[in-house]
């Protein structure tokens, strides 16, 4: 017989932009709507710095706010992000943490939702600092792609910490989500048992006097009314869908931008979910399924949002109508917050060239051609069509 669980888990986002802001919403929510599983404290680790707060804003007091103040203060004082989440009320049990070491110490779930250029240096910072039975989720929409290889972030920040850490990926635009407009999305959970290659003495074990942490509890972190949940076990396809998309999305916002309709849009989403399904299959042959690109939102769900609504499709629809390369727009438009597409299109381009196989992904390698100025994007066409 065993004893019901007598302690409660603690929840940290490793993040705060918009939609870092946007899960520790939800998942502040769902703490305080099962106090039987958690802590109603969710901590969110905050990049401090200073901001003036708007005069605009209704909060606005001359006596308080004349100077700038620390993002960290504002958030926990407004329970708003005012930088990256404006006009949406956080939850009071929302508390904006500026050291990560302090956000991260007591979390029994970690929640990791950065951009992933910064994804290396966040691991190196909470080295030593995670217990060691915790569990991660990351909400990071990238992979680690080397010359010599391809690895998702969930893994890089696993193997870096010593905890398992699963995928949360689907069509979510966070601002979207934070004004708790239907959604859903497609968590991606499946600890090895035992030894492995990767944890070579196996996994601590969650303690038996906590919750145990399967698909039946990550439902209730994150589910909502407004916001859907399927749990699986696909890491790989659902991390992913989550990056390879951001290619095709620029793919799409060069269409947009140069008007040619929504038969042009729809051909190039339909020959890059063909690419994002077959890299899956191709390099993470062992554990990728193709179901996961078809029927689950981290794939095909996310691709239809994405070239039509996400940042990735807006900067590059401005790039061309505008005729600035893709960095000055991105500049312009995302208040300090960086493309995810442009950076995995030249990391996928230069892996698949150093392995011979830029022909068979045209539509990948044509973003990153188009994107260095080493193709115009008139011929696009052209540059996807196969025999």
């Amino acid at each position: 017989m065993t004893n019901a669980p007598t302690k409660k888990h603690r929840v940290t986002v490793v993040g705060s932009g918009n939609w870092g802001s946007a899960i520790s919403k939800i998942v502040a929510e769902n703490t305080k709507a099962h106090p039987e599983l958690f802590h109603p404290e969710v901590k969110m680790w905050v990049y401090e710095e200073e901001y003036q707060l708007s005069p605009n804003h209704p909060a606005y007091d001359p006596a308080k706010h004349s100077q700038p103040e620390k993002l960290s203060t504002i958030i926990n004082t407004l329970h708003e992000n005012v930088k990256y989440l404006p006009s949406i009320p956080l939850p009071e049990n929302v508390i904006a943490t500026p050291n990560i070491r302090t956000a991260a110490e007591d979390a029994t779930i970690l929640i990791f939702n950065v951009p992933h250029q910064f994804v290396f240096n966040i691991c190196n910072q909470l080295d030593g600092s995670c217990l060691p039975y915790a569990r991660a989720v990351s909400c990071i929409k990238g992979v680690d792609v080397t010359p010599d290889g391809v690895s998702l972030f969930s893994d890089t920040i696993g193997k870096r910490l010593g905890i398992y850490c699963g995928a949360l990926s689907g069509a979510n635009i966070a601002n979207e989500v934070a004004a708790e407009k239907f959604s859903e999305t497609t968590v991606a959970y499946n600890p090895p048992i035992g030894p492995t290659k990767d944890y070579p003495n196996g996994l601590v074990e969650v303690p038996a006097d906590l919750p145990a942490v399967d698909h039946a509890f990550l439902k209730s972190l994150f589910h909502r009314p407004y916001f859907h949940v399927r749990v699986v076990s696909d890491v790989a396809g659902v991390s992913l869908g989550g990056a390879l998309k951001n290619i095709v999305a620029i793919a799409a916002g060069f269409v947009d931008g140069l008007g040619w309709g929504n038969n042009a849009k729809a051909a190039v989403m339909r020959v890059g979910l063909l690419e994002m399904r077959k890299f899956g299959k191709m390099f993470f042959a062992d554990s990728c399924k193709s179901a996961t690109f078809t029927e689950e939102s981290c794939g095909v769900a996310d691709l239809i949002t994405s070239c039509n609504g996400g940042r990735n499709h807006k900067c590059a629809k401005l790039s061309v109508q505008k005729g600035k390369p893709i960095e000055e727009i991105e500049a312009e438009e995302l208040n300090g917050q960086k493309l995810q597409g442009t950076s995995t299109a030249s990391e996928v381009n230069e892996y698949l060239k150093r392995r011979g196989l830029e022909a068979e992904f045209p539509l990948f390698t044509a973003v990153h051609l188009i994107l260095k100025g080493e193709a115009k994007v008139e011929n696009l066409p052209d540059l996807i069509e196969t025999l």
